[in-house]
């Protein structure tokens, strides 16, 4: 009879554990419904610090476009989320969930910095910087990075704005507030944040970025804009469905400004590898990976190239982060660039970090508006 009860109260028990975590879980992810929102379209951005100073066409100017990878991806640092397979048919996974330390997020961010401030470019469009993460052990990025290029005006646009996430378990990567920084060597007259369509399944949409291109709008002395866009597209896409939404977006402001008389100028992160020979410009020792799509002159709108880098063969700007930093080993491709409109004159360099301070390397556009 002893033997009955005993059993009893262990079945109990248990079912008091079980309805114990049914409720922790169904809590958690009515916490994450209730902490999540998309930022409207068409939102208004600050633009701080603001420089002074019209573009005059014919005149040269610099612009910078650089993924920081909110400070994490040192030549060590390997991203939960990212997988592949090596050429021999292995499968591999990234380990952390955020930085691997405060220290190596300050190192990162700091040298970052470095190539950014040697730089010295008119304009600076960054992505992946966070402003307070537990990723990045609430190191505001964007404080940093302002002190250190005092004298430039800039723009903060929020892509990803996210509930704690519990995982991966033994490294979570915690709740996010990060996004596009761009600064400015000359005036801003405006500027808004446009948003991507993205994957807001359930799952998906707690763990993506709320993906934006950041616009703003500078004066010409000749009376017409230079629309200059810090883009962000997306990378999870199984089939690339949200990218060509993305895309399509892109392509209609595109259309919208250059029909206006306007230059426009987009730099960033594409999420896509730029022009004919950037997906196999590059020995590795991985498997070409599912997520790369490419990105040719023939998906843009009338009127717009993207700019190939002179070393586009020479220097990737992105390496997979399935795995640690190994040159010749990672798969390795150029994601970062610029478009332009056909009014714009450039030419453009990818810039030779050895991902000592990110997964990407920075990329220098020389540009000229035509009279």
């Amino acid at each position: 009879m002893k033997k009955h009860r005993g059993a009893k109260r262990v079945l109990i028990a248990l079912g008091i554990l079980l309805l114990a975590l049914v409720l922790a879980v169904g809590g958690y992810v009515g916490y994450m419904q209730w902490q999540y929102y998309r930022i409207p379209d068409h939102t208004a951005l600050e633009v701080q610090d603001p420089a002074a100073g019209a573009l005059s066409a014919g005149t040269e100017y610099t612009a910078l476009t650089y993924n920081i990878g909110f400070g994490a991806y040192g030549p060590d640092y390997s991203f939960f989320m990212d997988t592949g397979v090596m050429a021999d048919g292995t499968p591999v996974q990234g380990k952390y969930g955020k930085a691997i330390s405060k220290e190596a997020v300050l190192a990162h961010t700091n040298g970052a910095l470095e190539v950014l401030q040697k730089q010295q470019a008119d304009f600076m469009l960054l992505q992946e910087v966070d402003v307070k993460a537990d990723r990045s052990y609430k190191v505001d990025q964007t404080e940093l990075l302002r002190r250190g290029l005092a004298g430039y005006g800039s723009v903060f646009a929020n892509n990803f704005h996210s509930a704690y996430l519990f995982y991966p378990f033994n490294d979570p990567h915690g709740a996010v507030d990060a996004g596009l920084l761009t600064f400015s060597r000359h005036e801003v007259a405006g500027a808004e944040r446009r948003s991507y369509p993205v994957d807001d399944s359930f799952i998906v949409k707690f763990t993506d970025l709320d993906r934006c291109f950041a616009v703003l709008r500078v004066p010409v002395e000749n009376g017409r804009e230079l629309v200059l866009i810090n883009s962000h597209m997306s990378a999870y896409d199984a089939g690339g469905t949200i990218r060509a939404r993305q895309l399509e977006l892109l392509n209609s402001v595109l259309s919208e400004e250059y029909a206006k008389g306007n230059y426009v100028i987009v730099g960033g992160d594409f999420n896509h590898a730029l022009g004919e020979t950037a997906p196999t410009a590059f020995e590795s020792q991985q498997q070409f990976p599912a997520w790369v799509f490419q990105l040719t002159d023939s998906d843009l709108a009338e009127g717009f190239s993207i700019v190939t880098a002179q070393n586009e063969t020479e220097v990737p700007t992105c390496r997979t982060a399935d795995i640690p930093w190994q040159k010749g080993v990672n798969y390795t491709t150029v994601l970062d660039g610029f478009i332009v409109s056909a009014n714009v004159k450039a030419t453009a360099e990818n810039l030779d970090t050895d991902f000592a301070y990110s997964d990407h390397n920075p990329v220098r556009l020389r540009f000229a508006l035509e009279p």
